[in-house]
Parts: structure tokens; C-alpha cells; sequence
């Protein structure tokens, strides 16, 4: 039986905390597309709620097992 999707934040190929890289990962699109995107939004809203958007998310998405993790 096939696992399920999970959002999480990767370890790798991440440039902050991992927001976009898990985003493109779960969706299965590059990852430059997402954070074009992201940057758009964010640039193109009022008062960069992007900001906020990805520290929120940053505490919601859990980050990816590592592969020492025995709690999966």
C-alpha cells in the first residue's frame, strides 16, 4: 500500500527553512517556480504579508525526518 503525501520541510535543497522547497516537493513542480511566485505575491501585496505567511508556516510544516528518526 502506498504511503500518503505529507507536507514537510526538506533538509536539503532548502534556502531558508524549506517552505518552497517542501511547497514544490508536495506538488511536484521546481522549486524556482514556487519561489518566483512567492516572490510575487510577496512584492505585489500590501504590507508583504508574505513575511508573516511563511513564519507561520515555517511553524506549522514539520520538517522532514532525518533518516536516524525512529519516531516515523
Amino acid at each position: 500500500m502506498e504511503e500518503p503525501k505529507k507536507l514537510t520541510r526538506p533538509r536539503t535543497g532548502r534556502m531558508l527553512a524549506g517552505i518552497c522547497a517542501g511547497i514544490a516537493n508536495y506538488f511536484g513542480v521546481d522549486v524556482t517556480m514556487v519561489r518566483i511566485g512567492y516572490l510575487l505575491l510577496s512584492l505585489f501585496s500590501a504590507g508583504f504579508p508574505g513575511l508573516l505567511l511563511y513564519f507561520i508556516l515555517t511553524l506549522i510544516i514539520p520538517e522532514e525526518p532525518n533518516r536516524y528518526d525512529l519516531r516515523r
